[in-house]
């Protein structure tokens, strides 16, 4: 077999006829031993799952300033390590079971098993009583698209049933009205949720589905129960639906059975253009208590000062929030979040090790992990929202969530392809080290939307997010996607998300040394890169760099 070049030395081969190559000098060593220890310490029982505003917070978030202090970053908000995000806790108590009365036999979903309800509502309690129903499809309101599943219905005090996804995320292409197989964010439950509230629902269910879902029903039932945080926030999020949540698929049938409509037939209905909801004539009541309690949890952040543009700013981004104490499975009640994202925040820390190694760039560099992923992005929407650098002083930066303990890959998935020009320079990276760029095997999955990067991309800022693909070089694609499926079927925000002393770490540090490449090209260089034309985050971007007279 030809012998494939050190990342390095393909660099500096590269360098001549590549500007973004030569701004790199050789790569420096990806400590192994960081990734270990890192991800070994964060993911103990010690951390007891790092949950944000318990005492697995405080252990988790020194931890990581320790390792930050150690690399040699400095403190990134004005001497401080920490930007305060001020949350409120809801946990729901003496929960009713969601019941539809007014069809053909009483339907009644207990919770837990057959529904998850919450509210981002900050009151001591919510009460829905016969509030009438009506099947909204996909729930999607897209001018631009043509499509508008809530054209014709008033669903003001009412609850309102959705489905999960896209209407054609069984495109088997990339290619439709809402990009086929790709999800894009009208496919998200956090917008179907907030497009309810825009129209006035006093609730909003979910049905669950694991192929569009992307996920099983114990995620959902680990994630929607026990205490619920949300930015704490002028408003109390009054304008919100009372309650939000997701109800099991077998349950919507026998739902709409009682209603008299086939579920199966309306599912179909929905994902044809020109869909108009449809009132199922049945009532919902539902009601629980709210125990409330106000407190703040924590963004960490460190920063590699520049030498000449030191008002020019790079991220690197994880977040070290994982579920806490979650559902037992043969005993064990801690969702550990080892890969998820222990793993990303000891990337973050290699990181630090490696660019402090290297001297300092042009730019500033800065570090920054964020909590409250796990429940909805919320400390990066903090900080994009209370940004401690200027959005428009912000080059762009690249995320983490996850990193590849599987072995070294043949490729390298960039997630949410087709968006920014970062991803040309990402490609030539990744050539340089012997592989190819591959589209998302799971496009269906949305996790374009599901990780911090978004919050910043919101605002304008170009972050990558992509990691190595399923073409394993020990077992091809059949080993990649195969230890795929066994994180999410087996692992993924379950008690078995720990550390595994037999990890292959080869992969990740090829993926860290990409993540390196990228980011110091950025802090290096002088220009400012953008989102393609076609971008829905393009405009945003070149109005923030206009207003900054650039």
């Amino acid at each position: 077999m030809r012998a494939i070049p050190t990342l390095a030395l393909t660099l500096g081969l590269l360098t001549a006829a590549n500007p973004v190559l030569a701004q790199n000098g050789p790569l420096p060593t990806i400590s192994v031993e960081t990734l270990k220890d890192v991800t070994k310490t964060l993911s103990s029982d010690a951390f007891e799952g790092r949950k944000p505003t318990t005492a697995g917070e405080a252990k988790a978030t020194d931890y990581i300033v320790e390792r930050f202090k150690a690399a040699g970053l400095k403190p990134g908000n004005d001497g401080k390590w920490f930007q305060d995000v001020p949350l409120v806790e809801l946990t729901a108590k003496n929960v009713t079971p969601l019941s539809f009365t007014g069809g053909k036999a009483p339907v009644s979903l207990a919770y837990r098993s057959d529904v998850v309800i919450a509210t981002y509502r900050v009151t001591p309690r919510i009460d829905i009583r016969n509030s009438p129903v009506v099947f909204v499809g996909y729930g999607i309101t897209a001018p631009e698209r043509g499509w508008d599943d809530y054209a014709g219905v008033d669903v003001k005090g009412k609850t309102v049933v959705i489905l999960v996804n896209d209407p054609d995320w069984q495109t088997p292409t990339n290619q439709g009205l809402f990009e086929g197989r790709a999800m894009t964010y009208y496919g998200r439950w956090t917008y179907k949720f907030e497009e309810a509230a825009r129209h006035g629902a006093a609730a909003a269910i979910i049905v669950h589905e694991t192929a569009p879902a992307a996920y099983g029903w114990g995620v959902v039932q680990s994630s929607w129960t026990g205490p619920q945080l949300e930015l704490d926030e002028a408003g109390d999020h009054a304008d919100q639906s009372q309650a939000v949540g997701w109800m099991q698929l077998a349950k919507a049938r026998e739902l709409f059975a009682s209603a008299g409509q086939d579920f199966d037939a309306l599912n179909a209905a929905a994902k044809v253009k020109g869909f108009k909801a449809v009132p199922l004539g049945v009532t919902a009541s539902v009601s629980f208590d709210n125990t409330i309690k106000r407190q703040a949890s924590k963004n960490v952040i460190g920063i590699l000062p520049g030498t000449t543009a030191p008002n020019d700013y790079v991220y690197y981004t994880a977040h070290w929030d994982h579920l806490g104490h979650c559902d037992a499975v043969k005993g064990d009640d801690i969702c550990n979040g080892a890969l998820d994202n222990a793993s990303g925040v000891a990337g973050l820390v290699a990181l630090a090790e490696a660019n402090v190694k290297a001297g300092p760039a042009r730019r500033t560099l800065v570090f920054l992990s964020v909590t409250c992923e796990e429940c909805g992005l919320l400390g990066s929407r903090y900080y994009a929202q209370h940004p401690i650098y200027p959005i428009a002083q912000t080059v762009g930066g690249v995320n983490m969530d996850g990193l590849n303990t599987v072995g070294r890959a043949k490729d390298f998935v960039v997630t949410g392809a087709g968006k920014s020009e970062l991803e040309d320079r990402m490609k030539l990276l990744v050539e340089a080290q012997g592989r190819v760029v591959k589209p998302e095997p799971n496009p269906e999955r949305g996790s374009y939307f599901r990780s911090d990067h978004f919050s910043f991309a919101k605002l304008g800022v170009p972050m990558f997010y992509g990691e190595s693909g399923e073409d394993l070089r020990v077992g091809g694609e059949a080993a990649g996607h195969a230890a795929t499926l066994d994180y999410i079927e087996h692992r993924y925000h379950k008690p078995q998300d720990e550390y595994n002393p037999a990890w292959d770490w080869s992969g990740a540090v090829e993926d860290v040394q990409l993540y390196y490449a990228l980011g110091r090209s950025l802090a290096d260089g002088a220009d400012w890169p953008n989102w393609y034309k076609t971008a829905e985050f393009r405009s945003i971007r070149d109005q923030s760099r206009a207003a900054a007279g650039k």
